[in-house]
């Protein structure tokens, strides 16, 4: 079965299938120890490979070589791309889907935002105008083989959102995202107007969206959920406070704990990226 249909068969069972957002080969190590499925968030790309907000400054080859290093490592684990607007061009688009699913992507999610360009869950949006975003849509509907495409629309208007929401679900897209959904009640209204198409919700740490748990999603009959952020901001406290505690100690390392991280639990992580690819392995991913 291919990856994307892999991903398909996952998204179809019941409940709310959880993807976690990874932002280098170490956080994606991590997250692999406690589920089964990662999102490729550009928040955290942009942040870990150019150090810079996610506001345009990804190039496609940088996105595509993270995949192919993630696919390597990780042979059974769903892989969802965010792929932003398909880098500008339809042409561009067309081509980074087509490498992706050589790589082995799962999926893709392609936006409706025009230059420049916002993480979903900023200020100031702005969308293309509906036909030219379905046209560059239907374009790498029409390229792909197998990977699952998320049609995404970044619309702030409310009517806009449900025209919008309903005009995503009537193509050939496997899953719909709304980002930025700001209540459980506009969740309700969304899935309406979409149909019986799957769907997608974007949960990021001091987002516009509500935390919502795996259940309450179910119950909303969300498909699919991404945590874009957790690896990264959980990093960057733990990273901040260990260096913080470091420069008040004199530059003494802390003493060996239980629970601490060091040369030997930091090396296993990482030889398991090895393992994996021996045909007795036990799958590292966790079920939902």
């Amino acid at each position: 079965m291919t990856y994307g249909n892999r991903l398909r068969e996952q998204i179809a069972a019941p409940g709310t299938t959880p993807l976690i957002g990874v932002y280098d080969m170490y956080s994606a190590s991590i997250a692999a120890e406690h589920y089964d499925g990662m999102f490729v968030s550009g928040f955290g790309f942009a942040a870990s490979h150019y150090g810079l907000p996610d506001i345009g400054f990804i190039a496609w080859p940088d996105m595509l070589a993270f995949v192919q290093r993630l696919r390597g490592a990780f042979p059974a684990h769903h892989l969802l791309v965010d792929i932003d607007d398909g880098y500008v061009d339809p042409e561009v688009a067309c081509h980074m889907v087509q490498s992706l699913e050589r790589a082995g992507a799962s999926g893709v999610i392609l936006e409706d935002q025009k230059r420049p360009r916002r993480c979903g869950h900023a200020d100031g949006k702005l969308v293309l105008p509906l036909e030219e975003y379905l046209e560059k849509l239907q374009l790498v509907l029409a390229t792909r083989n197998d990977l699952l495409v998320v049609a995404r629309t970044d619309a702030t208007e409310e009517d806009d959102i449900l025209h919008r929401a309903e005009a995503l679900a009537a193509t050939d897209a496997d899953v719909v995202l709304v980002d930025g959904v700001r209540s459980v009640e506009w969740i309700e209204r969304i899935r309406g107007v979409v149909g019986s198409k799957p769907l997608l919700f974007n949960q990021i740490a001091g987002g516009k969206s509500p935390r919502l748990s795996l259940t309450e999603l179910t119950d909303l009959d969300v498909d699919v959920a991404i945590y874009s952020t957790p690896c990264l901001f959980a990093a960057h406290k733990a990273m901040d406070t260990a260096l913080a505690e470091l420069r008040l100690a004199d530059g003494r390392l802390p003493a060996a704990e239980a629970n601490m991280i060091g040369v030997k639990e930091s090396t296993d992580l990482l030889a398991r990226n090895i393992t994996r690819h021996h045909p007795a392995a036990a799958p590292q991913g966790a079920a939902r």
